[in-house]
C-alpha cells in the first residue's frame, strides 16, 4: 500500500511505487481529470502538480511523491489563481477540442503562482 496525498487527501492505494503516477490517479484513486495524451512525458495532457510544480504524470512513478502533495486538474478551483486560469479559459473560450486544456490549465496556474507577470519567455518556456 502507497499512501498518496492527492487533492488535499490522503489515499490509500494498492499499487507498485513503480506504477506510473497518471494510472494510480485514473484507475486506482478514481481522479478522471487527468488525461494519457503521448506516454512519454512529451504532450503535456497529464500534466499535475507535485508541491506546486508542474509534472508528467505519466512518467512520474508514485513512489517517487510519497509525502508530496499532488494536485489534479480536478481539484485546481481549490486554488485561487487556478480559479481565476480556469474561469479566464471558459470566458475567451479557449478549449477547441479539450483533451489537451487540463495540461495547458495546470502549466499556466503553475507559472502564475510563479511569476504573477510572467515575461514573453517565461510564457514561452
Amino acid at each position: 500500500m502507497i499512501t498518496l496525498k492527492l487533492n488535499g487527501q490522503d489515499h490509500s492505494l494498492d499499487v507498485t511505487e513503480d506504477m506510473p503516477l497518471l494510472w494510480a490517479i485514473r484507475d486506482v484513486a478514481g481522479y478522471n481529470g487527468t488525461k494519457f495524451g503521448c506516454g512519454m512525458g512529451l504532450c503535456g495532457a497529464c500534466t499535475i502538480h507535485i508541491e506546486g510544480a508542474p509534472a508528467r504524470s505519466c512518467i512520474t512513478p508514485i513512489g517517487s511523491v510519497v509525502g508530496q502533495n499532488v494536485t489534479t486538474i480536478d481539484n485546481l478551483q481549490a486554488d485561487p489563481v487556478g480559479k481565476v486560469v480556469q474561469q479566464a479559459w471558459l470566458d475567451t473560450a479557449v478549449a477547441q477540442c479539450g483533451y489537451c486544456q487540463g495540461g495547458q490549465i495546470m502549466s499556466a496556474t503553475a507559472l502564475l503562482k510563479t511569476h504573477p507577470n510572467p515575461s514573453d519567455e517565461q510564457i514561452e518556456e
